[in-house]
């Protein structure tokens, strides 16, 4: 077994020099962590056997030198990577364009700053395609695909429309942001993005705030509910959890104390012996709050003179995105600030801000977070923020203050830190002030709990938690598809079929011959149903029975004028061939009118719901409503008639977007055993999609064929995926008769 890991980059940048291509390390929190967990698996005992990373080389080759062959090759066999390649314009359309200039702001709420462009949209699309064929050309029957962030969030449904055997898995490294933000794509782009992430068996984040904003999402637009996180889609169940990432705690730790570390850390004390020093280190980016920060920075000298001439802050700004014009123009007005602060509070002796702008080696970044007091980490939007969990890691005499965003992912770890809200300043400035003067013991026993916390759970240990979940959702979807009605099971109950002197089969409509609609009336149904139906009740041995919720009227008018018998209301009515509708036992309904107040008032309460009254029954249908808004008032509405009729002999029942109130004692399990009892039957066939169809399914022979149309959970000895696959079992045991059906009748 192999695992493929699939980001927007690959952890080498491949350059062309002199005629020939060179290899150098990339750089990156995921790069460096997944290389650390790759590192991992090659002196463990896991069942992977080999790692591969499939990306984007940062190369663009036209292939009239063979070039490409070559860089496969050698970064296959080198570097265990395998190059994506891709156009200067999908690049400049996609990664540029959709990636940096759409989703990056949207996610991290700078909805002003996102630009809704089709094309953008459409490269989006297209490279998404292009690394599935990528991955498409390496792929084995047996292997783990993990795809990361949000560059490829279409990826995971195309892998599993053509390998839908292969376990998936999708990180997201950045904000799921909440629904009134992600509602702001058009329609087709956010249904096509969760449709393209629930194509993964397992969806992680980094926070429980992000799933479950990814869940009411799900909800909200798509219709699916979930259940502890997990989405039951038509052909697999999708499982969402949190997994907050972490660092290479050791690296960190054990740098700290090296003699390179050791040597840098006692000059730059030397040189600031005299101050306390506050460290900030982010890259240039809008998210990042680095203009903020600043201006904190000045409130706090502007409120505490005590701390002229004893405190630094050093300032170091790592490029990035390099001659896009929105960067640009932050860089300078952090020049400006910089330049205006030190020329406000310092002199000769002593400058408040030293600026760095520019990247730095490990050994100098692992030394500025050993020689600084406070760590100042103020972002106004971050998916986790892995600075701040290295500046711990690297604290090995226990001491040092960390002030953290409340908006960074990695704040709901880290709870033992001074968390602020970056965009109150003067809270920001206090916490400079209680940092500065907090106490060695206290620095010391904040640290030490979250150092355990962070070396318990590092980046191995989260990709291991991260794969085994994957696995193990696996496990679980094989088990569930164990129960699918396979072609060897259906030869069977064909053969079954033919062989039989005697058969009854009972059919469920709504969600089993057809698809839900918005509004009950629109499920009529269409020819093709009819067609088949037909054909079955012309088989002279079968019986054939609908078994439905539906009131007796409506059934009678759609299915009337054929040969088959009819259930309504889940029991209540019955109709034989040939004869009129009757009761399978008498019921009272005087009931209804002190429940149809109640389900009123929830009408109103919820636009898009309404009522459907039967003779015994009534329903609340909130299928047009609101998906999140319907499901909790369904909750709601359940459980005060729960209460309510405790006293009354009445059952109530959640369907399928639907809450009814029937009659206790009359279920579709007590229709079946009256068909069954009359009929000395050799072939039982059922099938239903509903909570409903379980009393059927228990009622039914142990060696009755039962069937449940979906994934969930059930009694049936079998499920299928939709009705889709319904109607071709039926339209096959059809064809199994010598009766061809009448042209005319069509």
């Amino acid at each position: 077994m192999r695992i493929l890991i699939v980001s927007n980059r690959l952890p080498i940048t491949v350059v062309e020099k002199e005629g020939g291509l060179k290899f150098r390390e990339s750089v990156g929190g995921l790069v460096s962590g997944l290389s650390a967990y790759m590192d991992s698996l090659k002196n463990s005992s896991f069942t992977m056997s080999e790692c591969i990373w499939i990306g984007w080389p940062g190369i663009t080759i036209d292939d009239n030198n063979g070039m490409k062959e070559e860089l496969k090759s050698r970064a296959l066999s080198e570097f265990h990577s395998y190059p994506v390649f891709l156009s200067k314009k999908s690049m400049e359309k996609f990664y540029h364009g959709f990636c940096n200039k759409t989703i990056w702001p949207l996610f991290h709420y700078f909805p002003t700053y996102a630009v809704y462009d089709e094309d953008y949209w459409e490269y989006y699309k297209h490279v998404n395609e292009v690394f599935c064929d990528a991955i498409m050309e390496i792929i084995r029957p047996d292997d783990v695909v993990w795809v990361h962030d949000y560059h490829l969030m279409l990826l995971p449904k195309l892998i599993r429309d053509r390998m839908p055997n292969n376990p998936v898995g999708f990180f997201l490294h950045i904000p799921f942001p909440s629904f009134e933000i992600f509602r702001l794509l058009p329609k087709r782009w956010k249904v096509e993005i969760l449709e393209g992430i629930l194509g993964a068996d397992l969806v992680g984040f980094h926070t429980h705030e992000y799933t479950q904003y990814f869940l009411r999402c799900v909800l909200r637009i798509l219709g699916h509910e979930h259940t502890m996180g997990k989405i039951i889609q038509r052909d697999h169940i999708v499982k969402a959890d949190t997994f907050p990432m972490g660092i290479q705690f050791t690296k960190f730790n054990n740098a700290a104390s090296s003699l390179e570390v050791q040597n840098k850390k006692d000059v730059l004390k030397n040189t600031l012996a005299d101050y306390k020093i506050i460290l900030s280190i982010d890259r240039l980016d809008y998210t990042k709050g680095l203009i903020n920060r600043l201006q904190c920075y000045e409130l706090f000298l502007e409120m505490n003179k005590q701390w002229h001439r004893k405190v630094i802050l050093i300032l170091v700004i790592v490029p990035s995105r390099v001659g896009v014009e929105h960067y640009q123009q932050m860089k300078k007005e952090i020049d400006e600030l910089v330049g205006r602060i030190n020329g406000r509070f310092g002199d000769i002796e002593w400058t408040p801000i030293l600026y760095l702008y520019r990247f730095l080696p490990f050994s100098s970044l692992v030394t500025l977070y050993t020689v600084s007091d406070v760590a100042l980490i103020t972002p106004l939007r971050d998916g986790m923020n892995l600075i701040a969990k290295e500046y711990l890691a690297a604290r090995t005499d226990g001491t040092g203050v960390l002030i953290l965003s409340e908006m960074a992912g990695a704040s709901k770890e880290l709870g033992e830190a001074i968390i602020i809200n970056p965009n109150n300043k003067e809270e920001v400035a206090d916490a400079l002030c209680v940092a500065l003067e907090m106490p060695h013991e206290e620095q010391v026993k904040r640290n030490k709990v979250m150092q355990d916390r962070l070396s318990r759970y590092d980046v191995v240990g989260w990709a291991d938690d991260f794969v085994n979940n994957l696995l193990q959702s696996r496990e679980e979807q094989i088990r569930s598809e164990g129960r699918l009605l396979r072609t060897n099971i259906m030869e069977q109950m064909i053969k079954d079929f033919k062989k039989a002197r005697r058969g009854i089969i009972f059919l469920d409509y709504d969600g089993t011959l057809a698809p839900f609609a918005p509004s009950p009336r629109m499920a009529k149904p269409d020819e093709e149903i009819l067609k088949i139906l037909r054909c079955l009740s012309e088989i002279s041995k079968i019986e054939v029975v609908l078994i439905s919720g539906r009131d007796k009227d409506t059934l009678q008018e759609w299915f009337g004028m054929l040969n088959i018998n009819l259930v309504a209301e889940h029991g209540i009515w019955i109709r034989e061939i040939d004869e009129d509708w009757k009761m399978i036992k008498p019921l009272r309904n005087g009931w209804k009118a002190q429940i149809l107040p109640i389900l009123k008032m929830y009408v109103d309460r919820v636009p898009g719901a309404s009522i459907e009254e039967k003779d015994f029954s009534i329903a609340w249908h909130y299928r047009k409503a609101d998906s999140e808004q319907g499901s909790l008032r369904a909750k709601e509405l359940i459980d005060a008639l729960v209460n309510f009729t405790a006293n009354i002999d009445v059952q109530v029942l959640q369907g399928s977007k639907v809450v009814e109130i029937r009659n206790a004692g009359v279920n579709k399990g007590n229709a079946g055993l009256y068909w069954i009892s009359k009929n000395n039957c050799d072939f039982v066939l059922g099938i239903g999609d509903d909570l409903t169809d379980e009393d059927l399914f228990r009622a039914l022979p142990e060696a009755a064929y039962s069937i449940k149309v979906g994934m969930s959970q059930s009694c049936a000895r079998f499920n299928v995926h939709s009705y889709m696959d319904v109607l071709g079992l039926l339209e096959q045991l059809a064809r199994t008769s010598l009766i061809k059906p009448n042209p005319q009748q069509r």
